[in-house]
């Protein structure tokens, strides 16, 4: 052994001089052997450390109603506090061991001093992710932006970190670091330009209440169409109703525009507003032969006995002349048709009746005159809202050639071959 340490002291022995380091062999190997027992006490420290600070921990845990120190223990903050028990005790005895190496002492001082300072800010990190996951458990905060809020604290102590780093290593003033960070602020901003914005629209969200965890968004910009998962600083993730996933950076939402059906999942009813073209020159007066025979549909056949009486004594009153259909008041198959839909979907067991129900004419266009439907279903669950929308849909389709109506659509290939 002492052999070994004397090639190896023959082979730095220059290397010393250069560095303008006056040691002997003697000196040297007591060196080695103080460096070796120090190691030797460190990790011995470690180790009882370790095992005192990780069992004590896993015991509170078990005896706790918390899962806060559950969480702790998973993310093994007790394993790195441990590590940071042995480091400090090195740290204190580096100057005692190279007392005589004012070079050595300076820059093991520096090394240990930087490890020190990220080792703490790792466990602050370690604690921060056990209260995010443990605030993520309390409904109250289950569809806050907890990432974003932990992320803007652990960059802004890793920036203090780094501050702190960079003076040590250089031996720079700490208050002259900050006014240097100062000056280069314009470059800060704009290197940090996406986690500044996406701090400020985490913030905005938050406070504004504008999305949530959980929350099905869409926004066609990005192709999204889902349900958030995760709301961070720099992004937001929606999960897609196809299981694909789509990131949208955070400060989009505070810039562009999206949909957050939130509220729509929270009311009464799930809106269905859609329409049918009816052909224009398919509407028109009804004749009382056509009155008796819509008179067989339950639906309406009450309304249309009480609307004949109303419209033939209107007629009467007034004397006018129903030799031509359209003198004086008369009811249409369109108009009959729509007091139709209304009634059926009065009497639907699927729809909200306390909510908005209507049937109306919207602008006519060049394919003729839509009607649309506009009403709430009681069910917002997707594939049940779209089988009430379809059964709804289909038997309105199916009523029209009742009311001598037709529907509007482009001709195909075979309608040109049956004529």
């Amino acid at each position: 052994m002492f052999e070994l340490l004397k090639q190896l002291f023959t082979f730095l022995y220059p290397l010393f001089r250069k560095w303008g380091l006056n040691v002997t062999m003697a000196s040297y190997s007591s060196l080695i052997i103080n460096i070796v027992l120090l190691c030797f006490l460190a990790y011995v420290i470690y180790y009882i450390s370790r095992q005192l600070l990780v069992s004590l921990i896993i015991v509170i845990a078990r005896r706790t109603k918390t899962q806060f120190d559950d969480l702790l223990v998973s993310n093994k903050t007790a394993k790195y506090i441990a590590h940071l028990i042995p480091v400090l005790f090195i740290y204190k005895s580096v100057p005692v061991i190279l007392d005589r190496y004012e070079y050595w002492d300076s820059v093991f001082g520096k090394l240990v001093g930087i490890y020190i300072v990220i080792l703490v800010l790792w466990i602050i990190r370690t604690v921060f992710n056990a209260l995010r996951d443990y605030l993520k458990q309390k409904k109250r905060y289950s569809d806050k932006p907890i990432d974003s809020f932990i992320q803007v604290i652990m960059i802004v102590l890793w920036l203090v970190g780094i501050t702190i780093l960079i003076s040590r290593l250089f031996e720079v003033d700490f208050n002259n670091m900050f006014t240097t960070l100062g000056a280069v602020s314009a470059l800060i901003i704009l290197i940090f330009r996406d986690i500044i914005l996406g701090f400020v629209a985490s913030v905005q969200v938050s406070i504004n209440d504008m999305i949530r965890i959980g929350d099905w968004i869409t926004i066609d910009k990005f192709g999204a169409d889902g349900d958030v998962i995760e709301i961070n600083l720099t992004t937001v993730k929606v999960r897609n109703f196809d299981n694909t996933t789509t990131t949208i950076p955070t400060y989009s939402l505070s810039s562009d525009s999206f949909q957050n059906w939130r509220g729509m999942l929270k009311s009464n009813g799930r809106r269905i507003k859609r329409h049918i073209l009816i052909k224009t020159n398919s509407i028109r007066f009804l004749e009382e032969t056509e009155l008796e025979e819509l008179k067989k549909i339950s639906l309406i056949s009450d309304y249309i006995v009480s609307r004949k009486a109303e419209i033939n004594k209107y007629n009467t009153d007034r004397a006018i002349d129903k030799s031509i259909a359209i003198n004086g008041r008369n009811m249409t198959n369109m108009g009959l048709f729509r007091k139709y839909i209304i009634q059926y979907l009065r009497n639907h067991p699927a729809i909200n009746q306390d909510m908005v129900l209507m049937c109306r004419q919207l602008q006519s266009t060049a394919e003729g005159v839509p009607l649309e439907i506009y009403t709430f279903t009681k069910d917002k669950k997707w594939e049940n809202y779209e089988y009430v929308m379809s059964d709804i849909f289909d038997h309105v389709i199916s009523a029209v050639p009742y009311f001598d109506l037709e529907i509007f659509e482009l001709p195909s290939r075979g309608d040109f071959l049956n004529k």
